[in-house]
């Protein structure tokens, strides 16, 4: 078994490893990793595998940090509560009851330790009246306020606060009202929010026309605003706040793969996987950091790995104790996962390739395509064995290979995850050579040095106190005298232009089955018609979905910079 870091021990021992009724550690990493293994090997049983074998080569996989599950699984699997997936989408029609059924699943999804996505679009607009009462509807904002409060009340599993994804389609009534909501720093701090998009009013914004606000009920429409109005308001709240995102709709509806179960309009807190109404995704993600051989990336391993990741992905589907009736019988008509990747910050380095290049852009293709092409192999050899997903017959695959997974990649943000494995998050850059996450885990503060960007400056034979100084302090070596070979591989997150954040998410997108989390992280003199162009590229690479966060704009966890005094200690 690989080592675990000391802050991710610190992660492990605080949400992660068992303890007993007086709240004493029973648990060690070992222990989990063959606890989750032990748990997940059982559906092999189902299927006539070899069980034991099976969970020797899950605890392996996990135990050497080349593959990691989301958390749920982490922390759920072989215990009482055995609720394994991370991400779930749930219906909001616009009823009283509806509304209040929603609400009741997603309080009971947050105490399982699961996230939560809903698109508000059917709920009327505010002030439009309600025969039955004579009264007047409060609007799907103050609905989103209630989400909220029960959210900011139940811990994920009891173990972290819940979060959620709300979305407003952009021909709602109350979008304006949406748009600005996050400008009070106090307003839905448990969502992710997130204008829902379509092709139509990007052209409408390129075109300068009228945009029609329609009655989600009678269609009726009720208000004509300026597209650029709207445009604008969005744009200046995601300079201001961080909020709010682009869902691109008719992106996401292009590559459905169930579309004759429906359209898509939600996805999970993060928005790498797009659901329909009662579905979930199981996650999990591959470090490829770790693929390094002889200055390549060794893919006869990760061949081996990425197959061993799928089946311990289907496996979960059939291991999960899930929340409702609704969700199993949804989840195991489609069998959505999501295989992704971390430590892609840390693979470049290692290989000498800066991130904004267009080296690193062509790896990401040729690396993405890999793991995709695999995990649909993998999933086709598990049809064979298993049967195809129950929706396969009606699927846009119909014509082609049979599959197990209507969905079998995804990239994830894997922040804590990534923490756990010692490596970079997701397809990000590095945030910074040395950071500080503040106000995590009950108030602590984890301090991160990079050990890859350490043994780089080392082998390079440039590492000295001063230079450790530096990055302390700085969190970057941007400025020093260092060479420009090495400085251009040490660029961090604010550093790097736009453009090459775009890049690298569309490169990722181009092979994944769901959709890609990504954050483009802006220095704090980022202007507004930097996200404008940000996020008008985004719709143009056909991304799924986009995010910007202009560095200081609100309070965060990850600060550049670490004091000496802290790293000695």
């Amino acid at each position: 078994m690989n080592p675990v870091s000391e802050n991710a021990l610190t992660v492990l021992q605080s949400r992660y490893l068992l303890r007993d009724d007086k709240g004493v550690l029973t648990e060690q990493p070992e222990a989990l990793f063959r606890r989750v293994a032990d748990a997940i090997a059982q559906a092999e049983d189902k299927f006539g595998g070899d069980r034991k074998k099976t969970a020797k080569e899950f605890f392996e996989l996990m135990s050497s940090l080349k593959f990691l599950p989301n958390s749920p699984t982490l922390m759920n699997a072989g215990t009482v509560r055995q609720q394994l997936s991370a991400c779930f989408v749930l219906p909001v029609g616009d009823s009283l009851i509806s509304i209040f059924d929603t609400l009741k699943h997603a309080a009971l999804i947050h105490q399982s330790g699961g996230g939560t996505g809903f698109n508000f679009s059917k709920i009327r607009p505010k002030n439009d009246f309600l025969p039955d009462s004579g009264g007047t509807a409060s609007g799907p904002v103050s609905f989103m306020e209630l989400f909220d409060a029960s959210t900011e009340r139940i811990k994920q599993g009891g173990k972290r606060r819940g979060a959620n994804m709300g979305i407003l389609n952009c021909d709602h009534p109350d979008i304006e009202q949406f748009i600005s909501v996050k400008k009070d720093t106090s307003a839905l701090r448990n969502f992710n929010i997130s204008v829902g998009v379509t092709d139509a009013f990007m052209h409408a914004i390129e075109k300068d026309l009228e945009w029609n606000l329609i009655h989600p009920g009678t269609k009726e429409v009720m208000k004509k605003v300026r597209a650029k109005e709207l445009w604008n308001a969005i744009i200046d709240n995601a300079w201001t706040t961080g909020d709010p995102g682009m869902i691109f709709l008719d992106s996401i509806e292009r590559t459905n793969p169930t579309p004759k179960q429906g359209r898509i309009e939600s996805t999970n807190p993060c928005g790498e996987v797009p659901l329909l109404p009662y579905e979930a995704c199981n996650l999990g993600s591959i470090n490829v950091s770790l693929f390094v051989k002889e200055n390549k990336i060794d893919y006869d391993e990760l061949k081996k790995v990425i197959h061993l990741s799928v089946r311990f992905l289907d496996n979960v589907i059939e291991e999960n104790n899930y929340i409702l009736p609704q969700i199993e019988e949804t989840v195991k008509h489609n069998r959505k996962i999501g295989l992704g990747i971390m430590g892609w910050a840390e693979l470049l380095i290692k290989l000498g390739i800066p991130y904004a290049s267009e080296k690193a852009i062509a790896l990401g293709e040729e690396l993405m395509n890999f793991i995709n092409t695999q995990a649909k192999i993998a999933s086709h050899e598990l049809a064979e064995e298993r049967g195809p997903f129950e929706g396969w017959a009606k699927s846009i695959f119909r014509n082609t290979a049979t599959l197990r997974n209507a969905t079998c990649t995804a990239i994830a943000p894997t922040g804590t995850i990534a923490v756990i494995a010692n490596t970079s998050p997701s397809i990000e850059p590095l945030f910074a050579l040395a950071f500080r996450r503040e106000n995590v885990l009950g108030g602590k503060t984890l301090v991160d040095v990079n050990e890859v960007a350490k043994d780089l400056l080392r082998s390079k034979g440039v590492y000295s106190d001063s230079l450790e100084k530096t990055i302390l302090e700085k969190g970057t070596v941007s400025k020093t005298d260092l060479p420009e070979e090495i400085r251009s591989l040490l660029l961090t997150s604010h550093e790097i232009a736009p453009q090459w954040h775009l890049r690298h998410q569309a490169a990722f997108q181009k092979f994944t089955g769901n959709a890609v989390s990504k954050t483009i992280n802006l220095p704090n003199n980022a202007t507004r018609e930097d996200i404008a162009s940000i996020y008008i590229e985004a719709w143009k690479l056909n991304l799924k979905g986009i995010t910007v966060f202009r560095d200081g704009c609100k309070p965060q966890v990850m600060n550049t910079g670490a004091s000496c005094e802290i790293c000695v200690s």
